[in-house]
């Protein structure tokens, strides 16, 4: 029996391990895939390596909501559906660092862009038949929690603060996508857990290094990380919000799912908006 038509799928943060290999297995199963990636280098090894004419790379710095609303539009001139988007990009930033918009890095690249790119893209997700977003963070973690008074960590940074704060704030844009009436995308929550996906941009060579070792021994392959993203891009689940921790499904009562709180979070970006 054939397999499944090719689909059109979407990958941020698709250069580097996890990314990269959704990227190729996609590729291998006939789909047109666009990778964005703000490494130049990392696109064309990708481009080179893949030797795929249904591999576009899209160059761009998806901490600026300028580069995110550019990458939207030539998205949207290239495509009439799209059928998955799958949602890494994240940096690591040991210290705090502004964007050009004002905002703090790691919110605004590891949050804000994913957030930008589901909702800017969510008319071609609605036009591909059985459409799916997949957000890859730390859903089932319970650690870190949104500083309502301090969203931008202007008063006391630290780097994982940014990030225990930035996957929390994914977990409830994943509940607040999934609640809105009229779309027909489903929304996938998804903690591979540790997986050997390599260092990415960590500079300091003791963390790197404890990195390394520590991923020799107890990391799971790219590939078994993997396995599920690819999966749900052919049959994605039923339900408007799925929830998976390291092959679990996560308790929806659990506070870090909170609706209100994701209510509360999306009024907060909207504002955020409107101000730039």
């Amino acid at each position: 029996m054939p397999g499944p038509p090719p689909k059109n799928v979407i990958i941020s943060g698709g250069t580097d391990g996890m990314g990269r290999a959704t990227a190729l297995e996609r590729l291998a199963r006939g789909d047109r895939v666009t990778v964005i990636g703000s490494s130049e280098v990392k696109g064309r090894a990708l481009l080179d390596r893949a030797a795929s004419p249904n591999l576009r790379f899209v160059r761009a710095d998806l901490s600026s909501i300028a580069e995110v609303e550019r990458v939207v539009a030539h998205i949207s001139d290239s495509h009439d559906g799209i059928d998955a988007l799958v949602l890494f990009a994240n940096r690591v930033s040991p210290r705090r660092r502004e964007t050009e918009d004002g905002l703090e890095s790691t919110f605004a690249l590891y949050y804000l862009s994913r957030y930008l790119l589901g909702h800017r893209l969510r008319p071609l997700l609605d036009a591909a038949p059985d459409p799916v977003i997949i957000n890859v963070a730390g859903v089932g973690n319970t650690a870190g929690r949104i500083f309502w008074e301090d969203p931008q960590l202007t008063r006391r940074y630290g780097q994982v603060r940014a990030q225990l704060q930035a996957g929390r704030a994914n977990d409830l844009l994943g509940v607040a996508f999934a609640g809105q009436a009229g779309s027909r995308v489903r929304y996938v929550l998804y903690h591979p857990g540790f997986t050997r996906s390599g260092t990415g941009d960590q500079q300091h060579p003791l963390v790197r290094g404890s990195i390394e070792l520590l991923a020799r021994f107890f990391a799971r392959p790219v590939a078994d990380a993997v396995r599920p993203i690819v999966g749900w891009i052919d049959r994605p689940p039923a339900d408007p919000l799925s929830a998976i921790d390291r092959g679990k499904p996560v308790d929806p009562s659990l506070r870090t799912l909170d609706p209100g709180d994701a209510a509360r979070l999306a009024a907060y970006t909207e504002e955020l908006l409107r101000g730039r």
